[in-house]
């Protein structure tokens, strides 16, 4: 008689983080969650007054633990995450879609010893967020790019007032926040009706004759349209001088992030751009970084000083959260998320929205998937390069994209250096 082998006993996971809790943020309370061993009751819950943060940090400190997970939608994670951080806890944010529950009875209790559960396995992975100055310098970024979408909805308004009035200036000038355009929008706001008087407000630079300049400012001039011209008008001015206020503390953090034995600005190599883009910080954004990073950008084509400027405010100096240039295009939602099912790919649409550069980027318009590669490389050598193309013997078999790259960091050395070539970026796509 055979005897039935016994069933094969399979270890159990390990804990990675035996120390590790778990929060799901909500708006009006947040529910915590510890170790069952750690505490009589391992699920609490609490408000979300400051005072309510300080006992979480409290209570998390006599359970003895020492990293944390959250998992939160919108902006209230950021009290408790910075509050945590303070209080010296290892704090990451999880994404919802990388911690679903197993379909069920859905409570906040259950998610959260859920979320704590699998953090201690060591199953979940943190969203990036730069550390330090960076987070004030990435905060004073987005700040402007929404003052500059404001003053965009103001300009609109203006258009509209003067089309209204059949003031067809816009068609005659490309934009009328440039010289000639505010200079006659001014002039209109303070009483000038002639055409001829407008258009003498031409600026040298301006393609348009003086004589069409004076024939599209012929118009039926109301004053309910005068009134909405003068409004918008007000508004955008406004924004732009909140705008200044935000370069002025860009410029303050940045001149903080410069490093001991920054080299001087005799060194920075000739500038590739040789016209002040409009929106344009009012400082030398390429001087500042040159001093921060040791490299000039603006170098790499298609890398201007304020692309440049949001890049590192978005990213840091410290990539050593990608571990190469794969790692960084994934992140950034270009490469496809190719998922598979009985052997034949589903879709390969990326999984999230790019969020790292604004839209107002040309590479995250473009509709072929050819210049968007282009650009994630582009985008990686933005901060891994020294701006050098990488000299072949080859050189017709030289690609465009290939470039020595190197990754910075915030010390005065850098820590690895590795080539990057078109192919990467291609085969990290497909």
């Amino acid at each position: 008689m055979t005897g039935r082998k016994k069933p094969h006993k399979q270890d159990g996971m390990a804990l990675i983080h035996p120390h590790a809790a778990a929060i799901d943020i909500g708006s009006r309370m947040h529910v915590a969650a510890v170790a069952p061993d750690r505490n009589a009751m391992p699920v609490r819950t609490f408000g979300t007054f400051t005072e309510d943060l300080y006992r979480i940090a409290d209570w998390f400190e006599e359970c003895g633990v020492t990293t944390v997970a959250m998992e939160s939608t919108g902006v209230y994670w950021i009290p408790a995450f910075e509050i945590l951080e303070e209080r010296g806890f290892d704090v990451i944010l999880v994404n919802a879609r990388d911690a679903r529950h197993v379909p069920g009875r859905k409570t906040d209790v259950s998610d959260a010893q859920w979320l704590q559960r699998l953090h201690a396995y060591g199953l979940l992975r943190g969203s990036f967020r730069p550390h330090g100055e960076i987070t004030a310098l990435r905060a004073y970024l987005r700040q402007r790019e929404r003052l500059l979408d404001y003053a965009a909805s103001h300009i609109q308004h203006m258009q509209k007032a003067l089309t209204l009035m059949n003031f067809q200036i816009h068609h005659v000038v490309s934009d009328i926040t440039g010289m000639t355009g505010m200079r006659i929008v001014r002039a209109i706001v303070e009483g000038e009706r002639d055409p001829a008087v407008l258009a003498q407000f031409r600026d040298a630079r301006c393609r348009a004759s003086v004589d069409t300049i004076r024939q599209a400012l012929i118009g039926n001039v109301r004053d309910e349209h005068i009134f909405a011209l003068t409004q918008a008008l007000d508004l955008y001015d406004l924004y732009q001088a909140k705008v200044v206020d935000c370069d002025r503390r860009i410029e303050a953090v940045l001149a903080s992030l410069e490093r001991p034995d920054a080299q001087p600005a005799a060194s920075l190599p000739k500038p590739r751009h040789h016209t002040r883009p409009p929106n344009a910080p009012a400082f030398d954004a390429r001087e500042a970084l040159y001093a921060i990073l040791g490299v000039d950008l603006t170098q790499i084509h298609g890398i201007g000083p304020y692309l440049a400027l949001k890049l590192v405010g978005e990213c840091g100096t410290d990539l050593s959260a990608w571990p190469t240039a794969k790692h960084f295009t994934s992140w950034l939602s270009l490469a496809p998320s190719n998922k598979i099912s009985g052997g034949k790919i589903c879709h390969r649409r990326p999984a999230g929205q790019i969020t790292a550069l604004p839209p107002s980027c040309d590479w995250r318009q473009s509709p072929s998937v050819g210049p968007r590669r282009h650009w994630a490389h582009s985008i990686v050598v933005c901060l891994l390069a020294s701006g050098r193309r990488k000299r072949s013997r080859r050189r017709r078999e030289r690609s465009p994209c290939c470039f020595t790259t190197r990754f910075v960091t915030a010390s005065s050395m850098p820590i690895r250096e590795q080539n990057i070539t078109k192919n990467d970026i291609v085969s990290a796509s497909s």
